[in-house]
């Protein structure tokens, strides 16, 4: 299919606002960093999703599912094929009982956190401060503060590698540390049904605030990063190696070991992917000699590096 094919399909079924050409990730992303995209789709509904899919695996072009862009790295060179974002197009609540939720996969946690607080609905605390969406949250397993999305999750509904919808309960999903099946197959999270339990909303808001309090004293929420930068080790704190090993302030470029926080990487202004995968090698290369213990990246890489 020729470029200008592509371009007119996915037009014809998202509109012609919904899709860009040449579209510089670097502000799609938390991290503010990334070459261009060839196409960024923005559907704004399954079937429209389903549709810019089938097109897509016709065609054999190549294609990934973001949210909000934390915990991304995307390549200086940029990505070679399609960008489909599920975010405020994508964002629907439904109230099914006093406790549950359906949430749409692009609603911003944020913001579904401060809309659960008004309903006097409390369990969310934990995850209103994390700069993703539900979708991104429940595919990783995402968690602060004692909370994980496994707590309060009772089903998602996805879409397969076939384009089928699947509701997978909280067992199918084999939701782990940072992990779930989701993850592990490739499937794309349309909705998650969440349990909540009934609490006072200004206690619930008084929580959040408490806890949006620490992030902000704890992290370098001053400077553009993808979250933590390293999975926790079993039995260690990646970010006490990381300052033990005496990295904390490190640069590569204008890459930097947050000097607030050394389980972040943050971008000081004009930093590269490529700073900050040799800053990140280095990390691994210094913590594994010290210590002996492999540390993973929690960030995860696409595109062109």
């Amino acid at each position: 299919m020729g470029q200008n094919d592509l371009l007119k399909g996915l037009r014809d079924i998202t509109g012609e606002s919904q899709v860009k050409v040449d579209e510089p990730m670097s502000i799609h992303t938390t991290f503010r960093i990334g070459g261009t995209a060839d196409y960024f789709v923005m559907p704004s509904s399954i079937s429209e999703l389903q549709s810019v899919l089938h097109l897509l695996k016709k065609s054999d072009i190549e294609y990934y599912v973001i949210g909000n862009g934390s915990n991304l790295l995307v390549g200086d060179g940029g990505f070679r094929g399609v960008i489909i974002q599920l975010s405020d197009t994508f964002d629907d609540v439904e109230y099914i009982d006093d406790v549950t939720v359906k949430v749409m996969s692009g609603m911003k946690l944020s913001r579904l956190g401060n809309q659960l607080a008004d309903k006097g609905l409390a369990g969310f605390e934990f995850a209103t401060g994390i700069p993703g969406t539900i979708g991104g949250a429940v595919r990783m397993n995402a968690g602060a503060y004692g909370g994980e999305i496994k707590d309060i999750i009772v089903s998602a509904d996805v879409l397969d590698l076939d384009g089928n919808v699947k509701t997978l309960d909280k067992d199918e999903l084999e939701l782990g540390y940072r992990t779930s099946c989701i993850m592990k197959n490739g499937y794309i999270v349309l909705s998650a049904t969440l349990k909540l339990q009934k609490g006072d909303t200004a206690t619930i808001k008084e929580n959040i605030r408490e806890l949006s309090v620490k992030r902000r004293t704890k992290q370098p929420l001053e400077y553009p990063s993808a979250g933590s930068t390293f999975k926790r080790p079993e039995g260690y704190f990646a970010a006490k190696l990381i300052e033990d090993t005496g990295l904390k302030g490190l640069s590569v470029g204008d890459a930097q070991v947050s000097e607030k926080h050394a389980g972040f990487v943050v971008n000081k202004g004009s930093a590269t992917a490529k700073d900050v995968c040799e800053l990140t090698d280095k990390i691994k290369e210094e913590v594994k000699d010290k210590f002996g213990v492999e540390l993973e990246l929690e960030v995860i890489k696409i595109g062109e590096f």
